[in-house]
């Protein structure tokens, strides 16, 4: 028998985004230093709440995309991650948040969102290990949100969203390097990378160098699945270093 009294659980809704980019060679995060309670002053991950009833959710990630980076989101990789709900992720009460992984490369400096007193790039790793402490659950997005990376990286294109309208095979390799945290063997990087056909395709344009052959530049090809896959090296044993050799 069905109760009248019976209404619906509130739930809010949120939208945060796992904003990943290369500095310098290496995975960076950003990460907001939070100006309002809860968790005031703890770093997080960019987010917040959709502004009306009407605002659809890919829309709030968007927005949210433009307000942290100041970059045009038609530039970035945007997709959604997945949604999170524990009944005590946040003490505002029933909180369900859709993370979303968002990728670009060569991201401006931050800039603050309205609710937080500041935003930086941060090493991924220092995140991943635990150094920097997150509010919420978000280090569970950040690391799920970063090994989502690393795993399509395997099967996908995702790694051009890292690099420039057009790239060197080498700059590629920095990007599955700095993703994955391991060095790779060029030449058996080359040639994985030329027998997933439709990867990516010449440009048709060198780079000059200051010295020695000027360097082939590539971009994004039109197959998004690769085929071979490119596998992921597994992690070293202690004392041993990963070189990406056939595996």
């Amino acid at each position: 028998m069905q109760d009248d009294a019976w209404s619906p659980t509130p739930v809010l809704l949120t939208v945060d985004l796992v904003i990943l980019t290369l500095r310098q060679g290496d995975l960076h995060i950003l990460l907001v230093e939070r100006g309002e309670d809860p968790f005031r002053g703890m770093l997080a991950l960019p987010g917040g709440f959709l502004n009306h009833d009407g605002e659809e959710i890919l829309d709030a990630a968007h927005r949210e995309l433009n307000e942290e980076t100041a970059l045009a989101s038609s530039w970035v990789h945007l997709e959604q991650l997945a949604v999170y709900g524990d009944s005590g992720r946040d003490p505002r009460g029933r909180v369900v948040s859709v993370a979303h992984l968002a990728i670009a490369p060569g991201l401006p400096d931050p800039v603050a969102g309205t609710d937080a007193t500041d935003a930086a790039w941060v090493p991924a790793e220092a995140v991943l290990s635990g150094e920097r402490e997150l509010a919420f659950d978000h280090r569970r997005i950040a690391t799920d949100g970063i090994e989502h990376a690393r795993t399509k990286l395997e099967y996908s294109s995702l790694a051009t969203a890292f690099c420039g309208e057009q790239f060197t095979i080498a700059e590629l390799q920095q990007v599955y390097e700095a993703v994955w945290g391991t060095a790779l063997d060029t030449r058996n990087f080359y040639r994985k990378v030329q027998a997933a056909k439709g990867f990516i395709i010449p440009a048709g344009t060198d780079r000059r160098t200051t010295g020695g052959r000027p360097a082939r530049l590539y971009k994004a090809g039109p197959k998004t699945v690769l085929f071979p896959p490119l596998t992921r090296p597994a992690p070293p044993a202690t004392g041993q270093t990963t070189t990406g050799g056939d595996e």
